[in-house]
C-alpha cells in the first residue's frame, strides 16, 4: 500500500538539476492524494518558473522514482500559487 510518505521519499530522490536541490525540499509539490487502492497517487506540482527548462525532465524522473514504489501517478502541473522560496531553501542558494 502506497502512503503519502513513499510519495515523499520519492521527490527528495529527484533533484532540480539546475539548483542541485531535491523537488519535496524546494517546495514544488503542493499537494499528495493517495488512491484508495493503494497503488495510484494525484499530485499537484509546480515549477521554480513557468519556463523552467528541466520541467519536463524533472516530473519524468519523478514518475520514474513513483513508479519503482509500485506507484501510478497523476501528476497535475500548476502555477497558482507561484512558487515561492522557504527561508531555508533562500539560505541554501545563497539568497538568506
Amino acid at each position: 500500500m502506497a502512503t503519502k510518505d513513499d510519495v515523499v521519499e520519492a521527490a527528495k530522490s529527484c533533484q532540480d538539476p539546475e539548483l542541485g536541490i531535491d523537488i519535496w525540499t524546494l517546495g514544488l509539490i503542493y499537494d499528495i492524494a493517495v488512491g484508495d487502492d493503494g497503488t495510484s497517487a494525484g499530485i499537484k506540482m509546480t515549477f521554480t518558473s513557468p519556463l523552467c527548462p528541466y520541467g519536463p525532465q524533472m516530473v519524468e524522473e519523478f514518475k520514474k522514482k513513483l513508479g519503482e514504489r509500485g506507484i501510478t501517478p497523476t501528476i497535475e502541473i500548476v502555477f497558482s500559487p507561484p512558487w515561492q522560496p522557504s527561508e531555508e531553501v533562500k539560505e541554501m542558494l545563497g539568497m538568506g
